[in-house]
């Protein structure tokens, strides 16, 4: 074979390692995964209605009308209903996904910084430090995340931001978990030591080389958080201890809905379903994530 020809074959080569790597990065991945396909599609769609509610919405979600109380589906031009004070379902839905999105995402960055931060202290320092950090992690982790959401809530009030602080703080133990392990792991590949010996900082090591070399489960645990936190916003506001009447969110829904159940059974069933596809969209999307991200997961 002449040079000409080998040139051709080396060219061939390169566009065909190429090819594979473009085929093989994460979001062609997460392409090829229709389940994670679908949960995207599903927590995109979510995240428009939450920040579009004012437009969506058809009517004001506080709106009451007494006298087109308890009507079913379709009537009088409510497409969902009303519930017991006249006021249009379908606007409160609405509205109410803009306050489950908030408090979800909210409690989630809130828990996962200070998470973060906490786990890679004690990952990175060990000893004392490290025993201090976990075993305070331990001892919130006693609690189930409901009963440690509700216990902060009694103490700091309803509200919405009381709600994201309380979720946020519940939130802290498991991405502090998650993220020491990984730090274990990584502050002990042969780069790191290279680095250290070279003269970088402590603070130059954490941020610029371990941090972003265990960010892949991070992302999958926030990503499954919010799944988590928009069930627990649902359960503190059913519990009255969450969001405060007349606004709008899917918990209050539920709760008003409970009492009408043999009556006016649209009013829990519609939340409740808001609830159930919004918290199966963002599992899908974590469990294909972790599939893309997670080498022990690749089929």
């Amino acid at each position: 074979m002449d040079s000409k020809g080998i040139t051709v074959d080396i060219v061939t080569q390169q566009e065909m390692i190429l090819k594979e790597r473009k085929s093989n990065n994460a979001w062609n991945k997460l392409k090829r995964n229709k389940t994670a396909m679908i949960g995207l599609v599903i927590v995109i769609v979510m995240v428009m209605i939450a920040i579009f509610s004012p437009f969506l919405a058809p009517q004001d979600p506080n709106l009451m009308d007494l006298g087109n109380s308890y009507l079913k589906p379709g009537q009088n031009g409510h497409i969902l209903g009303t519930d017991e004070f006249g006021r249009d379902l379908l606007s409160r839905i609405i509205y109410g996904a803009r306050i489950s999105i908030i408090v979800a995402v909210g409690g989630m960055l809130f828990g996962g910084i200070i998470g973060i931060l906490l786990g890679l202290v004690a990952g990175f320092k060990g000893g004392i430090v490290d025993t201090i950090i976990m075993r305070l992690m331990d001892g919130m982790f006693a609690f189930p995340f409901v009963l440690l959401a509700i216990v902060l809530m009694t103490v700091l009030g309803d509200g919405l931001q009381n709600v994201i602080l309380a979720i946020g703080i519940a939130n802290i133990p498991g991405f502090a978990r998650i993220v020491r392990g990984q730090v274990h792991i990584v502050k002990n590949e042969e780069y790191c030591q290279a680095i250290r010996a070279l003269g970088a900082s402590d603070i130059r090591l954490l941020f610029a080389h371990i941090l972003p070399n265990s960010i892949s489960p991070i992302i999958v645990y926030a990503t499954l958080n919010v799944a988590g936190a928009i069930i627990s916003e649902a359960a503190l506001s059913f519990l009255g201890l969450g969001i405060r009447p007349p606004t709008a969110s899917w918990g209050t829904i539920l709760r008003s809905g409970k009492d009408y159940l043999n009556t006016a059974s649209h009013i829990a069933t519609y939340s409740g379903l808001a609830i159930l596809v919004t918290v199966l969209g963002f599992n899908l999307l974590g469990d294909g994530i972790r599939d893309v991200l997670d080498p022990k997961m690749k089929r």
